[in-house]
């Protein structure tokens, strides 16, 4: 534990649904155990570290960060409500923004063996896995405290069904048939 005996738990927060789920998961647990919530959200340079290390540019660098900072509140705000800094979370609840890729950042954050880190499990098929690094599995990994991957809700699979029709111009199945939905 640290120095004041609360029990922290940090949860990853990009903005994508699966995050936010997580975010709220996280925030349900902290209500339940009175820990408190440390929500991160990881950030890297435009091109990547690398390219940052060959031209860097110092203004560049200060955008990419105010960014992240708004995409961090935006989140917030979108899970929690415009009010989430003063209402339950009021000192029960820090928002970080930390240079770096998204699994090693939630890691080094996460660095007490009593923290627990949150992290959204969103589905991916086989051609995103193969090009995008998962960051609920790089925690798995790495973390060296326990790690709560949150499965998607069965909601964002009805979503992503419905933009699949849309996208190919197909009907959307009838009120009787809601089954239908994820077989798109």
């Amino acid at each position: 534990m640290d120095d004041s005996g609360t029990r922290r738990i940090v949860v990853g927060v990009s903005g994508s649904l699966g995050s936010l789920a997580a975010l709220h998961r996280a925030v349900a647990e902290a209500r339940r155990t009175g820990a408190e919530v440390l929500a991160v959200l990881a950030w890297e340079p435009v091109g990547g570290e690398l390219a940052y290390r060959r031209a860097a540019l110092p203004p560049l660098l200060a955008e990419g960060r105010r960014l992240a900072g708004e995409n961090l509140c935006t989140a917030l705000d979108t899970a929690l409500g415009q009010g989430w800094a003063w209402g339950w979370s009021a000192g029960r609840l820090e928002a970080r923004i930390v240079r770096g890729a998204p699994g090693a950042a939630l890691v080094q954050v996460a660095d007490r063996e009593d923290d627990l880190l949150v992290v959204g499990a969103g589905r991916r098929g086989p051609l995103r896995r193969a090009l995008c690094r998962s960051t609920s599995r790089y925690c798995l990994a790495h973390a060296t405290c326990p790690v709560l991957a949150v499965p998607p809700s069965p909601l964002q699979r009805d979503l992503a069904a419905v933009h699949r029709r849309n996208t190919w111009r197909l009907p959307l199945p009838s009120r009787r048939s809601r089954s239908g939905w994820g077989s798109a």
